[in-house]
């Protein structure tokens, strides 16, 4: 458990830079001088795309502690 706990914080940690914009915003976004909105378009959907990766492994250890607690009761 410790290995996957540790594989999961290096794999967080090691995305640096992600594009996360869809064609239609980059294509409007670009348009635009400096860059500086993209960038910050691209930021905010980098960040609202971690949670689900965060959630789904929340979910199923505690979907793991559950059945291991069944099946301990057995």
């Amino acid at each position: 458990m410790k290995r996957l706990v540790l594989f999961f914080l290096f794999f967080i940690l090691s995305i640096h830079d992600s594009v996360a914009q869809c064609a239609m915003c980059r294509a409007v976004l670009e348009t635009e001088d400096g860059g500086v909105k993209a960038e910050a378009v691209n930021d905010g959907i980098v960040y609202l795309m971690i949670f689900p990766y965060l959630l789904v492994p929340l979910a199923l250890y505690l979907s793991y502690r559950v059945y291991k607690s069944k099946k301990s009761t057995k």
